[in-house]
């Protein structure tokens, strides 16, 4: 971001003048700005809206909302366009300065790209999409892996007021044609193939069989990943030979504040995928002032986001935020075991990277190595680690600080969702040098107003209480809508508690006020009369020095109501699995209860999961109460495969147990 426009909002922080260090020295800088945000929408949003993003047509109204109707309004009247806040007034004052690093697939082969260099591809992008029919409003879908073009698209979309929606490209034709269909896209956006783990991806083969059952989309324009050709058919325009005949330059649209920015599809529990859609001001300041003070983003800060941008993560903190705020952003192609466990931390020393934002599923597995993979590289330049996604265990939070992190660098648990467009909890901002404590997101954000709900709809007040967690008071970054669908929208976070948004969370709030995520609301069992959220056995048994992961499920008990099935994943080299069992079962009971301890547990290689590293539970849970002929789709999975091992060994563990009867 323009140094003149932080050096504003940072005054507006802090209440004084001009630039400085992020927090004022008065100690009641966080609690009185967090008190405003809550008390004062108005007054605390609107001078950071005017300070950090540069107008077209100023606002009029900060904020018209009312969550019992499901209607949230930011920054009525003003004007303005995201690519222009995200490029061209940093290319003003500082074009040579790098935009994105892109960590490409084989080792040792960055790519940096200068905010002019991205300016010129985005208006060239731009200029073509323009070219191929497609206007203001037009939704296009773009299909691509990390990489500055994939970015340039995004960008080159809101250039012309088109509405992007990314595909994640490791979902299946079935998939994409699916999103692409709901929101009726114009135009696809891919590669010939994509490179990940030292695999090729097919990726124009998926878009060819999507595109086949996807009666709006008028043409594919194909960019190259390889040297490798592919079939091109009557729909296929080569993307950079169209790109090189544009102009570097093209005009930006000026958009209401509410206009759609992009949809982004989330999964519903009704299994047919959400289309949330985040619109221009409101989402874009979100993701700057978040990114800038949850972790202390400085100027000249390499900033390490490994998501991928099919992901809200990689949306808000790979693209929108940092590049609002003036960072150089890394964009990561590759895992984290390619060509070694050493990959994060290689590329941490090479790139210098100074925050390191990454998923607990990455952290688990890595863990699994052993330290000397990370002990190997130097991490000096690391200040800021963020765990993003779901809960991160204890184990796994103590070895991100510890190993990685030298016990030095801040450690921040950050939980959010796709519909909240940024981080909403997280341990900073904060007082300075407050406590942090493991395994927890603790503070809201500014302008989070966090409240815990019981089971008959009541608040519940205190700490050291449980409960539904919702949100009383909108913010600007949250989801606007459902694309074509609003009365899903009120039904799935407004309707179960009237005049809150309800996150399908459930938290536990400490004597001190701070929040812990226990896990989501239909992950919860109900044993013998008790609730308990699976995430809190799984914890307990994470703690074993032997289990890296673990997926517990709740399942019908003929006595008990419901019973825990625990799925564990053990370190090689385990020799006495029944004792770590045994031990595992006196872990659940003595960190929450006898009554929490799992009636099964099974000994599984690995478990099934998406390919950005989410368990999928759902399986597990159809697997155990023998539906396992029913699986639905399973296009997600990483490895299809893993659903016979899992079989297998449940298959065995049965028969012993039938045995041992």
């Amino acid at each position: 971001m323009a140094a003149r426009g932080w050096g504003r909002l940072l005054g507006g922080l802090r209440g004084g003048r001009g630039p400085g260090p992020a927090w004022g020295r008065r100690a009641s800088s966080y609690p009185a700005l967090s008190a405003q945000a809550a008390r004062e929408p108005a007054a605390f949003w609107g001078p950071r809206a005017r300070g950090a993003l540069q107008w077209d047509a100023p606002f009029h109204t900060v904020w018209d909302c009312d969550l019992r109707a499901g209607r949230v309004g930011w920054f009525l009247g003003g004007r303005l366009n995201v690519s222009v806040n995200c490029l061209d007034r940093h290319v003003q004052k500082s074009p040579e300065s790098v935009a994105l690093i892109w960590e490409r697939d084989e080792p040792g082969t960055e790519v940096k790209i200068t905010y002019r260099e991205l300016l010129e591809t985005t208006c060239r992008l731009a200029n073509t999409l323009k070219r191929h029919g497609v206007c203001r409003g037009d939704r296009v879908a773009i299909y691509m892996p990390v990489s500055p073009l994939a970015v340039a698209a995004m960008l080159a979309c809101a250039r012309i007021g088109a509405v992007h929606t990314v595909v994640f490209a490791g979902f299946s034709a079935e998939s994409l044609a699916g999103r692409i269909n709901d929101a009726k896209c114009k135009v696809v956006v891919t590669f010939n193939q994509g490179l990940r783990g030292g695999r090729v991806v097919e990726l124009k083969k998926i878009v060819d069989q999507a595109v086949k059952s996807c009666p709006t989309v008028q043409c594919v324009l194909v960019a190259h990943r390889t040297d490798n050709k592919v079939p091109m058919g009557d729909l296929d325009v080569p993307l950079e030979q169209e790109m090189a005949k544009e102009a570097p330059e093209c005009a930006p649209e000026s958009m209401d504040s509410e206009d759609m920015l992009f949809t982004l599809y989330t999964s519903g529990s009704t299994g047919t995928p959400k289309g949330l859609v985040h619109t221009q001001a409101g989402y874009l300041l979100y993701a700057a002032l978040t990114h800038k003070l949850v972790f202390d983003y400085q100027p000249g800060d390499v900033f390490g986001c490994v998501a991928d941008i099919g992901w809200i993560t990689g949306h808000s903190y790979v693209v929108y935020g940092p590049l609002c705020n003036g960072a150089t952003s890394v964009l990561f192609e590759s895992t984290p075991v390619y060509p070694d466990p050493g990959r994060y931390w290689e590329t941490v020393q090479r790139l210098k990277i100074n925050q390191f934002y990454g998923a607990p599923t990455a952290v688990r597995l890595l863990l699994k190595y052993g330290d000397s993979w990370v002990k190997k590289y130097d991490r000096s330049s690391l200040r800021t680690l963020g765990s993003v996604g779901e809960p991160i265990n204890h184990e796994a939070w103590e070895w991100l600080h510890t190993v990685v992190g030298d016990s030095r660098c801040v450690l921040v648990d950050t939980w959010w969702q796709t519909e909240t467009g940024g981080i909403c909890i997280a341990p900073r901002p904060s007082e300075e040098g407050a406590e942090i404590l493991p395994g927890m997101a603790m503070r809201p954000f500014f302008g989070i107003v966090p409240t815990l709900m019981d089971e008959k709809g009541n608040v519940v007040e205190g700490g050291d209480v449980s409960g539904a967690l919702c949100i009383s008071q909108a913010w600007p970054g949250m989801a606007r809508t459902i694309y074509g669908d609003h009365q899903r929208f009120i039904e799935a976070y407004f309707s179960p508690y009237p005049g809150y948004y309800f996150t399908g969370d459930g938290a536990y709030r400490t004597r001190s006020g701070y929040y812990q995520i226990t896990g989501r609301m239909d992950d919860v069992i109900n044993i013998s009369g008790h609730r308990l959220g699976t995430a809190e056995i799984e914890d307990a048994m994470a703690n074993h020095p032997a289990v890296p992961e673990t997926a517990v499920i709740g399942y019908p008990h003929d006595i008990k109501g419901e019973a825990a099935f625990a799925f564990i994943v053990l370190k090689e080299d385990i020799g006495d699995v029944d004792a770590v069992v045994s031990e595992l079962k006196l872990a659940v009971a003595t960190k929450i209860a006898k009554y929490a301890v799992p009636d099964q547990i099974l000994v599984v290689k690995r478990l099934p999961k998406t390919r950005s590293g989410k368990v999928m539970r759902r399986l597990l849970r159809k697997i155990i109460t023998n539906r396992a002929h029913d699986l639905g789709d399973t296009t997600t999975l990483e490895d299809p495969s893993v659903i016979t091992e899992i079989l297998s060994a449940l298959e065995r563990h049965r028969a012993q147990q039938a045995a041992a009867k």
